[in-house]
């Protein structure tokens, strides 16, 4: 992979800019294209926006987060019911559930 700095304007001024290769899988390229052409805008600009965009993500911007570690005070109760299923699972005959 060959990458080189290239100067390019942009909204925000005049920025430097790594060029580079990616593999993109075809449909996901096809997708970004595609929604880059219905902005009016480079694809160039639409990937370099999208990277901005996950770079100045939170984590409460992923609602599921905020859920995280909620259950940790049963963490001693999961281990004992766990401990519990493992030792009455070695008294089961299988034969018996064939």
């Amino acid at each position: 992979m060959t990458s080189r700095l290239l100067p390019y304007s942009h909204k925000y001024g005049k920025l430097e800019a790594m060029k580079t290769t990616l593999e993109v899988p075809d449909a996901i390229f096809r997708r970004a294209k595609s929604k880059a052409a219905e902005q009016g805008i480079p694809l160039r600009q639409f990937v370099t926006e999208a990277l901005e965009d996950k770079l100045h993500s939170t984590p409460q911007q992923k609602p599921w987060l905020k859920h995280v570690g909620k259950l940790k005070h049963l963490r001693k109760e999961t281990k004992l019911i766990n401990r519990v299923i493992d030792e009455h699972a070695e008294k089961i005959d299988l034969e018996m559930w064939r």
